[in-house]
């Protein structure tokens, strides 16, 4: 297991090179080749080497960085990147939860790989804080055995992610909804074609034509409610910066997806996603204002079903969280999160223990505080 260790400038073969810089994370190329194997074994694109490259280099330069594993260098058999802030007494994160609030998992080929990486992390001198984490990881069990005697566990609800399942054979998406939505489908797409002419894409970029495709999607994200709320991508930065390094690298796989709308020749709706383990992963979404009316999200949300489908994928992940237009118009089911917290029997476990519970018992005091 590493800790706080940084790159040590060894030459890197062509596979890890073309995943790694010299300054992306603290692995050499036998681990980033190996994590690059251990993908297969994946059930999240946040667990992927280009995810986390991408982190390093955007959003997690000014964190201390590790790599836990497990196996030899030479031979990984699991890994989950960590990250915390500077200071006595910070806690070690899971890297890509805190930054762009996707759910994070070790990545592991066995269980037995997953008790094995667990009985490093349960020798971590620091609280180590797991925030959304699929309830059904083999880590979260693995985790709970392997600190016994050595510190605490805590494990609560976390946030679950939206997800639409296809049925095997499924082939049309509006079949799936009854006739009063079918009709406001309709009633949608007939609003659009009295715009213009209504057109819909599905890309899958390489290298050479993703910042093009990215930067159009970012536009028309820009002039929806996002850019008006200050939260779309072309008003963060660094979140900006990560997913166009992400995507661009899930694109040298042919992984990368950006979909539009367009009405007469103009990009009214957008999708950034990738494919991965047979699924459509759906990270940003965004629509122009000035379309609202005829609903372009929901039409393009169509449309890639129906691609999906086609394609022989076997659902969408929704990913963020579950809100009022995903829950009544496309999916109630879920995929489970848990938030999984460690306190070593230390110092700093017994302060870290005692912070949050007085956070958790002053957010349930039945006073009002005051908003500042």
């Amino acid at each position: 297991m590493r800790h706080e260790q940084l790159w040590d400038g060894h030459p890197l073969t062509a596979e890890a090179d073309a995943w790694l810089s010299a300054h992306d994370l603290p692995c050499d190329a036998r681990v980033a080749q190996g994590w690059r194997r251990l993908e297969a074994f994946g059930s999240l694109p946040s667990q992927t080497l280009a995810f986390h490259a991408a982190l390093s280099e955007t959003m997690m330069t000014d964190l201390v960085v590790s790599i836990a594993t497990a196996g030899s260098a030479g031979d990984v058999t699991a890994i989950l990147p960590l990250c915390r802030r500077r200071g006595l007494l910070t806690h070690w994160h899971a890297a890509g939860v805190q930054q762009v609030y996707e759910p994070v998992d070790a990545l592991c080929a066995s269980p037995a790989a997953a008790a094995q990486l667990a009985a490093s992390l349960s020798r971590l001198r620091r609280p180590l804080q797991l925030d959304r984490i699929p309830a059904a990881s083999p880590l979260v069990p693995a985790l709970a055995s392997a600190i016994k005697g050595k510190g605490l566990v805590v494990t609560r609800p976390a946030t679950a992610c939206p997800r639409i399942v296809f049925e095997p054979g499924e082939a049309a998406p509006e079949q799936r909804f009854n006739s009063g939505r079918r009709s406001d489908f309709r009633r949608a797409r007939r609003r659009a074609e009295a715009m213009g002419e209504v057109s819909f894409e599905m890309h899958a970029p390489c290298p050479e034509t993703f910042d093009r495709l990215f930067d159009e999607a970012v536009a028309v994200e820009q002039r929806g409610w996002k850019g008006e709320s200050g939260s779309a991508l072309g008003c963060e930065a660094a979140k900006g910066a990560f997913f166009r390094d992400f995507l661009c690298r899930m694109s040298r796989d042919g992984n990368c997806r950006i979909a539009f709308m367009r009405i007469g020749g103009r990009a009214v709706a957008m999708h950034l996603a990738v494919v991965f383990q047979g699924r459509y992963w759906l990270f940003k979404i965004g629509f122009d204002g000035d379309y609202a009316r005829c609903s372009p999200g929901n039409l393009l949300m169509l449309f890639a079903m129906s691609d999906a489908m086609k394609q022989g994928l076997g659902g969408i992940e929704l990913l963020g969280e579950v809100e009022d237009w995903i829950s009544e118009v496309w999916t109630q089911d879920t995929t489970p999160c848990v938030r999984l917290q460690t306190y070593p029997f230390n110092l700093r476990g017994l302060t870290a223990l005692l912070a949050d519970a007085v956070e958790w018992a002053w957010h349930r005091l039945p006073f009002p505080r005051s908003a500042s």
